[in-house]
C-alpha cells in the first residue's frame, strides 16, 4: 500500500459509505484517523482496515465481531488473527447456510402459493 492519504470525504467515495457510517465505524474504534485541526485523513492502515471492514460486512459478520478481529492482530500478531478468521467464517458460513435454506423454503413456498394463485385465477375465468 502506498503512503496515500483520503480525506473524510474521498474515504466515503472510495467505499461508498456515508458520512453518519464513517463516522460510527470512528466511535466505535474500527477506524481512527490522523487529525489536522478538525479535518480527518485516512492513511494506509485505516485504509486496510476499511477494505477489512468492509469486506466481514459484505459477509454479513457484525462489526463487534470484526472490531475484536482487528484488535487481535495488534495484540497477537499475523497467526493469532488467521486463526481467528478462520473460526470467524466458519461460524458465518454456517449461518449464511442456513440463511440459504430459510430463504430457498420461503421462494419454494411463495411459487406454490403463486402458482396455485394463478390456478384459480384461470379457473375463475373459463
Amino acid at each position: 500500500m502506498t503512503d496515500t492519504r483520503l480525506s473524510f470525504k474521498e474515504m466515503c467515495a472510495r467505499f461508498d459509505v456515508t458520512p453518519r457510517t464513517l463516522r460510527y465505524y470512528e466511535y466505535i474504534e474500527l477506524l481512527q484517523p490522523e487529525r489536522e485541526g478538525r479535518s480527518r485523513y485516512f492513511g494506509p492502515r485505516e485504509i486496510a482496515r476499511m477494505i477489512l471492514i468492509m469486506r466481514g460486512r459484505r459477509f454479513g459478520i457484525k462489526l463487534e465481531d470484526i472490531r475484536q478481529w482487528l484488535l487481535i492482530y495488534e495484540h497477537e500478531g499475523t497467526s493469532a488473527q488467521m486463526r481467528a478468521f478462520i473460526e470467524m467464517a466458519d461460524r458465518q458460513y454456517a449461518e449464511l447456510e442456513e440463511q440459504r435454506a430459510q430463504l430457498d423454503l420461503a421462494m419454494d413456498e411463495l411459487k406454490e402459493l403463486r402458482d396455485e394463485t394463478a390456478a384459480l385465477l384461470e379457473n375463475a375465468r373459463a
